[in-house]
């Protein structure tokens, strides 16, 4: 799978930089070519030596060789890899990478890499909970980049918690499923009907009742089911995002009621639907055609419910459909989702939960768990909303086998 890869492996300086011999030959192993470039501190951790014997080509540290002045192109190495792995990223390396801090060569070729690039990050648990850490890590996952999460365990400070680095076989675990991607089940002439977004359900003409939802793990899975072949309708609430794949068709909604009607319209001419949108529960009863005034302290609002669409389509489909909706909780979370699984009729439920760090609204990851009919679980990792997308629909697929 990884044979005729090419990769480069940016080493910073960190402790678990001697993890890094390892991955090198489970990669070299693997049929991969591998282009180490290092910091001048990772060299305090690890010789350029034994990474040059394991990885059989000379290892970059600077720009130039200063014996000869050849020139060491980070645009060159950036254009020549399949893939770049930062491992171990370091919090000092995290913060050039996120901000564009470009005063060595390792960010530099990062910088100019046109390839997908993994970071494994390791520190101590302190380092990696504080506010500026968490914050570069979602800027790089916001540019794209795939965050392979460290593990939990003794650090090398003493300290128990999390901040080890990821394995090297987990590592290489990740950029197999990665580069498989092209082998997952295809799509091609399957209808699927998707909802993403939220709702704006209207109080007068300036305001309205809504949720943080971005639409961000809707379109997602809209863009990785037109990539895959299948012809998509996405009906999305108000959101900034934008869906440019040809096989999608998208249709704009704002409330509720709108967003029902446009989903049972499209559900007959589908053979599945997704139903991802965080779709408002109540609204208001008599909205104002007028901006309301200010009249006194309190204000009372009359709430109606709104019609479930993931149930109403549940009561609708045919032999052969598949239906797919959401649950975010906050408690009990798995009974509460299944209790949704079996009153919705659907087949099965992605669950996520706002306990979750890193998991829900307005965010570039997700922590899902899976449910089907059968009770059972499967439980992924935190991830980006694009590889979460993936795992969403290679489950669909299995019903259309």
């Amino acid at each position: 799978m990884l044979k005729g890869k090419k990769f480069i492996l940016g080493i910073s300086g960190g402790i678990a930089a001697y993890k890094c011999a390892a991955l090198t030959r489970l990669l070299v192993k693997e049929g991969a070519e591998v282009q180490v470039i290092m910091t001048k501190l990772a060299k305090e951790f690890i010789t350029p030596l034994t990474m040059a014997t394991l990885s059989k080509r000379p290892i970059l540290v600077d720009f130039f060789n200063p014996e000869n002045g050849d020139w060491n192109s980070h645009v060159d190495s950036g254009l020549w890899a399949d893939a770049m792995i930062v491992a171990p990223a370091t919090a000092n390396t995290m913060g050039k990478m996120a901000n564009g801090v470009a005063d060595n060569l390792l960010i530099t070729t990062y910088l100019s890499a046109r390839c997908p690039v993994f970071v494994a990050p390791t520190m101590d648990l302190d380092m990696y909970q504080h506010p500026s850490t968490r914050r570069n890590m979602d800027t790089l996952r916001s540019y794209g980049n795939h965050l392979i999460e460290p593990n939990a365990g003794e650090l090398a400070s003493g300290l128990i918690g999390k901040g080890r680095m990821a394995e090297p076989e987990e590592i290489v675990a990740a950029l197999k499923h990665f580069f498989n991607q092209d082998n997952r089940p295809q799509l091609k002439g399957r209808k699927i009907l998707v909802s993403a977004g939220p709702t704006h359900e209207k109080i007068d003409p300036v305001r309205f009742i809504g949720n943080y939802s971005s639409g961000k793990m809707g379109y997602a899975i809209a863009e990785e089911l037109a990539r895959r072949g299948a012809e998509v309708t996405l009906v999305s609430g108000p959101t900034t995002l934008s869906a440019d794949h040809p096989n999608i068709k998208r249709i704009d909604v704002t409330s509720a009621k709108e967003m029902l009607n446009a989903c049972e319209k499209e559900f007959e001419q589908v053979d599945g639907a997704i139903m991802s949108a965080a779709v408002a529960d109540y609204t208001p009863v008599s909205p104002a055609n007028e901006k309301m005034k200010r009249t006194s302290n309190e204000l009372s609002i009359h709430l109606e419910a709104t019609v479930d669409i993931a149930a109403a389509l549940g009561t609708k489909k045919m032999a052969g459909q598949v239906l797919v909706g959401f649950a975010l909780e906050t408690h009990d979370a798995v009974q509460n989702a299944n209790k949704k699984l079996i009153k919705k009729n659907l087949d099965f439920i992605v669950l996520n939960s706002l306990a979750d760090e890193g998991a829900g609204f307005n965010s570039d990851t997700n922590k899902i768990t899976i449910i089907d009919k059968d009770n059972k679980l499967k439980e992924f990792a935190l991830k980006s909303k694009k590889e979460v997308a993936c795992d969403i629909i290679d489950e669909l697929a299995i019903y259309f086998k």
